[in-house]
């Protein structure tokens, strides 16, 4: 069965950085297209970033230019470098394998940011 943990959220001051991890049991992650998601209070799950198989990489545009997506497939992780953190950014930040379509894609369970002013 394929688990995603995430780690690295934690309460950092705006203009500070994090690094989330997010580590994915079994043996698909290399041929996978990984993402991040985040998802604050009142509003709905959005898409951060995500990165395939091959490093191509995509941003939504709240984030171009301070957050970098990337991956270590001996490591079966994928990060999230997060600079020039704003307030606007705390969220539970979720990590996401996108499978074939038609299969339920896998989450982790989240892990917090929180970004105080």
């Amino acid at each position: 069965q394929v688990q995603l943990v995430e780690s690295g959220g934690d309460l950092v001051q705006a203009g500070g950085s994090l690094r989330l991890a997010c580590v994915v049991s079994g043996s698909i992650f290399s041929i996978s297209t990984m993402a991040w998601y985040r998802q604050a209070p009142g509003k709905q799950r959005e898409l951060v970033a995500g990165i395939s198989r091959d490093g191509y990489t995509n941003y939504a545009d709240s984030v171009k230019g301070r957050f970098t997506i990337s991956r270590d497939n001996a490591k079966n992780t994928v990060y999230l470098q997060m600079n020039s953190l704003k307030p606007e950014d705390t969220a539970v930040y979720y990590c996401k394998l996108n499978r074939r379509p038609g299969l339920t894609d896998y989450w982790g369970q989240g892990t917090q940011v929180t970004v105080s002013s």
